[in-house]
């Protein structure tokens, strides 16, 4: 897939097949993550796995979107390593792009995802089920699997109403 094809026609994909995504799968949207800029090459990044029924009915808990976790076949938790850090705007910036850059491997594997933040209003909750240490401070849940929908193409503002002026 063309790279500026696959920005332009990645969609959030919120319903999947019951079909597992393969573990070399999840470990290259993870390695894409991790190709993302970050500020003095600190790679803030770091991600939890989840997969097992229970571990994902236990995380849907802490979110008004519960059903997307329970019914995608695995998630990834994304965390900043708050002891990476150098510079809280531009880490969180990195992390945004890690992020995408997630989204984007997924799309171009054929899988869907979605990028779910409403969860880190129980971020706490989340690490203490993964038992991680308060170093690590959540930053998203992507939710992924076989897509059980397709998406057209997305409304987005003409140019014209985002470029404020060129100089």
């Amino acid at each position: 897939m063309d790279l500026l094809e696959g920005i332009r026609t990645r969609r959030s994909i919120r319903k999947f097949t019951g079909e597992p995504v393969a573990q070399d799968r999840l470990q290259a949207i993870i390695s894409a993550g991790a190709c993302a800029p970050s500020g003095l090459n600190n790679q803030p990044w770091r991600f939890v796995i989840v997969t097992s029924r229970d571990a994902r009915a236990s995380l849907a808990a802490f979110t008004s979107y519960g059903h997307i976790i329970e019914a995608a076949p695995a998630c990834i938790a994304v965390f900043i390593d708050r002891t990476a850090m150098y510079h809280e705007v531009k880490d969180h910036q990195a992390m945004g792009a890690c992020i995408q850059n997630m989204l984007l491997a997924s799309h171009g594997m054929g899988l869907g995802a979605v990028w779910l933040g409403e969860i880190l209003k129980n971020a706490d909750a989340v690490r203490g089920l993964l038992g991680l240490p308060d170093s690590l401070e959540l930053m998203a849940v992507i939710a992924l699997g076989h897509p059980a929908e397709q998406k057209g193409e997305g409304q987005r503002k003409p140019l014209a109403e985002v470029l404020v002026k060129e100089v």
